[in-house]
């Protein structure tokens, strides 16, 4: 059986006197403040959301993400991350966005004007293991005296693997700052992942000493060419 809505209009005092009447399913309008009214069956009604400026959205709940216009018309729209998810074909033009996360991003033909590179400074000594956060550091910088000769393993992060997080064809490059102190120590083992790789060292040779009183950058190129299987270049140059 089919309903049928009922269009009724009248002032905000007509309402409250109840005349005209809404009965359950009519609808109204009310001249004066502009607002749309449902009726329930009995001399009350409900008030749907709308304000007196022309184009204004209100009445929305708190955190539903939806603010009014004004006489602009313009309309502001929130999304909460945990619902919401856009998909297919987006073009944003002119549009800042402020501390985003972009999770394998591709860019194309992309101008860099001085990107800044994300260090970790640690007050550490370089010494048995260090692993190495790409997904959260471009740059380690171990600011204390180096105490031994170290391993350098290159994850993705203590909960995520490097090969997890780079497709193959993929590569990155990663810089491990140490401090030496007057007895100096070298970087003896790299390590992908927990599992030792032979990088190709710059020169041919692979550094067997470190230089004292100075800041050893070792610096890695990392190229994954298959499923767990990385071609590393690798450098180690002093600083003092």
């Amino acid at each position: 059986m089919s309903s049928i809505i009922q269009i009724k209009r009248g002032t905000a005092t007509a309402w409250t006197s109840a005349n005209p009447t809404l009965n359950a399913g009519e609808i109204g309008f009310e001249t004066d403040t502009k607002k749309m009214k449902v009726g329930d069956g009995s001399t009350a009604w409900t008030s749907l959301a709308y304000t007196t400026t022309d184009g204004d959205i209100s009445g929305v709940t708190a955190g539903t993400g939806l603010s009014g216009g004004g006489t602009t018309g313009a309309v502001t729209l929130s999304i909460d991350s945990t619902v919401a998810t856009l998909t297919g074909s987006q073009t944003l033009t002119n549009k800042t966005l402020t501390s985003p996360v972009l999770n394998t991003a591709t860019a194309n033909n992309s101008i860099l004007k001085a990107p800044q590179e994300r260090t970790s400074i640690s007050a550490t000594a370089a010494t048995g293991t260090v692993n190495f956060d790409a997904s959260t550091q471009g740059v380690l910088y171990y600011t204390t005296n180096a105490s031994a000769n170290w391993t350098l393993n290159v994850r993705g992060s203590s909960s995520a693997s490097l090969d997890s997080i780079l497709t193959t064809g993929d590569s990155i490059t990663v810089v491990f700052l140490a401090t030496q102190g007057s007895t100096a120590y070298y970087q003896s083992t790299f390590q992908i992942d927990g599992a030792a790789v032979t990088p190709k060292w710059q020169g041919g040779t692979a550094p067997t000493a470190g230089n004292a009183s100075s800041i050893d950058s070792y610096a890695f190129t990392i190229l994954k060419t298959g499923s767990a299987a990385f071609t590393v270049f690798g450098s180690q140059t002093k600083f003092a």
